[in-house]
């Protein structure tokens, strides 16, 4: 399994503190300017560079020595929500070269991608400061499948829905769950014919998290993907436990 970021309290943590100090070296050099002490404001905006600058070294060389991992049929891939974890895995993967009912089905322009997702809530990771039946709606998430060259295709809006019309809405993974519930998603992707070695990358919407030092969408930061292959057995009940 792997995390994502493995140190969630410490990326929160440095991103909160690099902007508080930030924040007041921003308010002391406009009030420095403004009452007529350029000397002091000069010093604030050194400290603001020099604040910033000291965060995107840090940033940067976790990010340049990180490592891209490719996860195994029936991995788990866990999200950091700060007081509990969500877990991702791909349970199933077929192609097809048209999908929809019998009667209008769809052609795919390449290769029709079906990945089934399991999204699980768990009841193992929540911290002891979180209710034990409190539900949580899980943070927003993107989905791609990548290809050998690094060329990224996101869902193929319609063959999602021809699949849909055939197999009945799949449920988003904005669902909220409980603790110890799980849910599966679907998701339909137009591949060309001459892909090799596609990949699945499920991760956090990245505007939200391009400063966090240590995660997979902070700048050069290396991805953590899933192998396009059919799935293990399904191991909810007997994934080792992260740690907080």
């Amino acid at each position: 399994m792997e995390f994502v970021p493995r140190d969630i309290h410490l990326a929160v943590v440095s991103v909160l503190l690099t902007a508080l100090l930030l924040g007041v070296a921003g308010v002391v050099f406009v009030y420095s300017w403004a009452v007529g002490k350029p000397r002091r404001a000069r010093k604030a905006l050194a400290a603001a560079v020099v604040i910033a600058g000291l965060y995107a070294v840090v940033l940067l060389a976790y990010s340049l020595t990180s490592r891209e991992k490719t996860l195994a049929a029936g991995e788990w891939k866990y999200f950091c929500e700060v007081d509990c974890h969500i877990a991702y895995s791909v349970v199933d993967v077929t192609t097809a070269e048209s999908l929809g009912p019998p009667t209008s089905p769809r052609p795919a322009r390449g290769t029709f991608y079906v990945v089934r997702v399991r999204t699980w809530f768990d009841e193992r990771t929540i911290s002891s400061r979180r209710a034990k039946d409190m539900p949580l709606t899980p943070n927003p998430r993107v989905v791609a499948v990548v290809n050998d060259r690094g060329r990224s295709y996101p869902v193929a809006a319609a063959g999602q829905r021809a699949w849909e019309q055939a197999e009945g809405l799949t449920t988003p993974l904005s669902q909220s769950l409980r603790p110890g519930e799980s849910y599966q998603s679907t998701f339909v992707f137009d591949l060309p014919v001459e892909s090799r070695n596609p990949r699945f990358w499920l991760g956090d919407d990245p505007w939200l998290t391009w400063f966090f030092i240590g995660h997979e969408n902070s700048f050069f930061h290396q991805r953590i993907l899933f192998q396009l292959e059919p799935a293990a057995p399904d191991t909810t009940t007997t994934a080792a436990k992260p740690q907080d």
